[in-house]
């Protein structure tokens, strides 16, 4: 497993979790290494320091342990080519090629693959000077939606009324490496994230979730890498899935196969129910964080075999997917300045005793430890609590008893993680 954050930490706690649902590394049919990883990871996994950049050292290590199989968890190591060197040093890896990363990598390339593969989306204009950006914004009109072209950690993209943000924001992007920036139609209805694992040829869709972006309650607030996720989803259109694989994620997947560079591992597809229907807001090249710690937390089938199929091209011979009844929920516990400049340092305490609440286990994100093994927060989102349980009311009330127990000094949390359900465009919703 290459990463180190709680999307990483939630694939290992899948990989490695028993019959009973439990995370049971002793019994676990398969041993698992975590490069770089973190304290919450080390638990189930052993970990290893190797620059999760560098496709050779990736390699390498893979081939000293003589790994079955390689997971890349970020996007910027896919974007850096480390699944090819995995590839081309003869071990199956999970997650997709520079190339086919640039689904991910580039927005603008995104776009165009999408016009090709005629997936339904947002209308936009690439622009790489500001008076092309003025002239888009005046063509779209608000809200603006100004988007990076190029990777940001989830925080690229400024949703907003104002004019001048939105063209201080694309300004900032266009001075950064990629040179370009997205302006695009604002798209109205709820956002929903469906995950779809491919091999490059069949596309195998997992549960949709839907995740909160914005840092404080009410969805106000700047944008983050997302604060809190939930599944499933009561209020989303019957048949949705079906449709996201056969107009989004199996044409896509075609087109890249039809490029030449075949896309293998999860497309996220991050979408919009509008008023005129599904439209795609996003494709990402990995699994999405917070989304994939309440997604895999509901998975009934063996990650390891899902995953390995994946990479093998063999996911047509995968039976049907099965998934536990249960509801998940997951919050987010950031530390103080978040999304903005994050304080390090400070202890965590409780997450044994959150650890304790029937129902709750707790990821690691940004998290470290001093010398004498005290835990403490190295990043911006520090933990995220899953709490699982028979409706979504009772998956939210677990994860929020497991919140109350942590302690960290200035951290937040969002106190509205799945407590409304959304309307649809026409009145459709609970």
């Amino acid at each position: 497993m290459i990463g180190s954050g709680a999307r990483e930490h939630a694939i290992v706690h899948a990989l490695v979790r028993g019959p009973g649902g439990v995370a049971e590394p002793a019994d676990a049919a398969h041993e698992v290494h975590c490069a770089p990883g973190n304290p919450g990871i080390g638990r189930l996994a052993r970990l290893h320091q190797v620059d999760a950049l560098d496709g050779a050292a990736v390699a390498a290590l893979a081939t000293e342990l003589a790994a079955d199989l390689v997971v890349v968890g970020p996007e910027a190591p896919l974007v850096a080519g480390v699944a090819d060197a995995v590839r081309a040093a003869g071990i199956p890896c999970f997650g997709p090629g520079r190339a086919a990363a640039a689904l991910e990598g580039s927005k603008a390339f995104a776009k165009d693959v999408m016009a090709a593969a005629g997936v339904p989306t947002a209308m936009a204009h690439v622009c790489t000077t500001e008076a092309e950006v003025a002239e888009a914004l005046d063509a779209y009109g608000a809200p603006y939606v100004v988007k990076d072209d190029g990777l940001a950690a989830g925080k690229g993209v400024v949703v907003t009324s104002d004019r001048a943000e939105a063209l201080e924001h694309a300004r900032a992007c266009l001075a950064r490496r990629s040179g370009s920036v997205l302006v695009e139609e604002y798209l109205d209805g709820p956002e929903i994230s469906l995950f779809c694992v491919c091999d490059g040829t069949t596309v195998v869709p997992l549960v949709p979730a839907q995740d909160f972006k914005r840092a404080l309650d009410g969805d106000a607030g700047p944008n983050t890498g997302g604060m809190g996720a939930y599944s499933p989803l009561p209020w989303a259109p019957p048949g949705l899935v079906e449709e996201v694989v056969a107009r989004v994620a199996q044409p896509t997947v075609d087109e890249m196969q039809r490029r030449g560079t075949p896309f293998t591992g999860v497309l996220y597809c991050g979408l919009a129910v509008t008023a005129r229907g599904l439209r795609v807001v996003e494709f990402n090249a990995r699994f999405g964080d917070p989304e994939t710690q309440v997604v895999l937390a509901r998975l009934a089938t063996p990650l390891a075999e899902l995953l390995m199929a994946a990479a093998r091209g063999r996911l047509d011979q995968v039976p049907p997917l099965r998934w536990r009844p249960d509801a998940a929920v997951t919050v987010v516990v950031a530390a103080f300045g978040y999304p903005g400049t994050v304080r390090a340092g400070d202890e965590i305490e409780g997450v044994a005793d959150a650890e304790e609440v029937a129902g709750v286990h707790v990821l690691h994100a940004g998290t470290g430890s001093t010398e004498d093994g005290a835990l403490v927060s190295a990043g911006g989102r520090v933990l995220s609590v899953v709490g699982v349980g028979e409706t979504i009311q009772e998956a939210r009330a677990t994860a929020y008893a497991g919140v109350e127990r942590i302690r960290l000094r200035g951290s937040h949390h969002r106190t509205d993680i799945a407590a409304r359900m959304p309307y649809l465009p026409g009145g459709v919703g609970a």
